[in-house]
């Protein structure tokens, strides 16, 4: 039996869903959990409203192993996920002396000024995140990290996570690609698939420098079934009369 442990992110902020922000996060988190055997298997980008917070929130944490937010927990009004995080717990949104400490030691007792307290405003119960960029730190209130929208800043508070964090066993992946339409290959590419239990065949097209393909990626958590239907793929290949190319299309 292999063991799945799953996780979802939550993108949360008006800037993302007009356009005017690029997210910028998803990738990075995606192949960092990767690397801890947990797999990234749902993303939702919704908008700085209190209600759709707390539903995503609610929704998520019963769902899988491990929720994420980014975005939401800065010192402006519009920065209300740490508060509707809280109400989804049903706790108390405070003041927490820690948080606040670790601000006034990064910018001055004289400098802490309302605004600046609101990043130190934390749920009753939750545990801190440390910020190694600029101190305001994120929190963990059960199996939800809430994490800062801006990249350095949200990459840095993954350190403090690395103890915090029980995957499954790690996703082996590898590819190979062909010069020719991905519908030749979607047959063999269904056999291949459904022959292995806990695998599975992802198809890429490419089109570059006036050159079109696909690239076949297989993935599982189980090292040897990678190898055996890579080599299952390739024989299909040839026997359709194709070439097949090592690794990832070229850039």
């Amino acid at each position: 039996m292999v063991k799945k442990v799953t996780a979802a992110l939550i993108i949360i902020g008006d800037e993302i869903l007009s356009g005017r922000t690029k997210d910028a996060n998803l990738n990075h988190l995606a192949k960092w959990l990767g690397s801890m055997g947990v797999i990234l298997d749902e993303v939702r980008v919704i908008p700085d409203v209190a209600e759709r917070i707390q539903k995503t929130v609610n929704e998520y944490r019963a769902t899988f192993n491990y929720v994420f937010t980014t975005g939401g927990i800065g010192p402006t009004h519009d920065d209300i996920t740490a508060e509707n995080v809280a109400r989804a717990f049903g706790v108390d949104f405070l003041l927490n002396e820690e948080a606040k400490k670790l601000l006034e030691d990064k910018m001055g007792k004289e400098n802490m000024t309302p605004e600046r307290l609101r990043m130190a405003m934390i749920p009753d119960g939750a545990t801190l995140i440390k910020n190694p960029v600029s101190a305001a730190p994120g929190f963990q209130m059960g199996n939800v990290f809430v994490l800062a929208g801006i990249p350095a800043v949200m990459q840095s508070m993954l350190q403090d996570l690395e103890d915090r964090i029980t995957g499954g066993p790690k996703i082996t992946s590898k590819s190979i690609h062909v010069f020719h339409g991905e519908s030749k290959f979607a047959n063999i590419l269904s056999e291949v698939e459904t022959t292995f239990e806990h695998l599975t065949i992802g198809s890429y097209p490419f089109y570059k420098e006036e050159a079109y393909g696909a690239t076949f990626v297989i993935r599982s958590a189980i090292e040897e079934n990678v190898d055996q239907a890579l080599n299952s793929l390739k024989e299909k290949i040839i026997g359709l009369g194709y070439e097949y190319f090592a690794g990832e299309a070229p850039k």
